[in-house]
């Protein structure tokens, strides 16, 4: 999987690595973290473009983020398509999920879902919380799940 950082620059170390140094400096810098990842997708034409990104967060002092995007031509209904986002921030958080442990990191997984039933997304709300809880994880909607709605949304517009 490849990554980058916000500015563009990829991430050549593996991710794990690449999180356990920020973590370690950021603390020895004196700020408390806490990590959101999020995925969200934009479908442009035959393509579906989908954007992950992990968000570190030092408290009170603004955060960083890593991004991995992917596109597929897979046709998708709009539930699918939510559900596939979910899917890949659950696949992003497990893989990082023992590091962050770890370290004592809070951690978030944020879903691009509206709760309001007016919003073709909340079609998927119901599976994707329940499949995020079940993982364990601390699940967020919109308007909470920034990571998703505002982080990752800016890599696929």
């Amino acid at each position: 999987m490849n990554w980058k950082k916000f500015s563009g620059e990829i991430v050549h170390s593996p991710i794990l690595e690449e999180i356990e140094n920020a973590i370690i400096r950021e603390t020895d810098n004196g700020y408390k973290l806490k990590v959101c990842i999020g995925t969200d997708s934009q479908v442009k034409g035959p393509l579906t473009d989908f954007a992950t990104v992990i968000v570190l967060l030092r408290e009170h002092h603004g955060g960083f983020m890593y991004i991995h995007q992917e596109k597929t031509a897979q046709k998708m209904s709009i539930k699918e398509r939510m559900l596939v986002e979910v899917q890949k921030s659950i696949e992003t958080a497990y893989s990082i999920c023992d590091l962050l442990d770890l370290y004592n990191v809070d951690l978030e997984v944020h879903a691009d879902i509206n709760t309001n039933p007016m919003f073709k997304s909340n079609k998927a709300l119901n599976e994707a919380m329940g499949y995020i809880l079940s993982m364990g994880f601390i699940f967020k909607a919109k308007p909470e799940a920034f990571a998703s709605s505002t982080c990752a949304d800016k890599m696929v517009h």
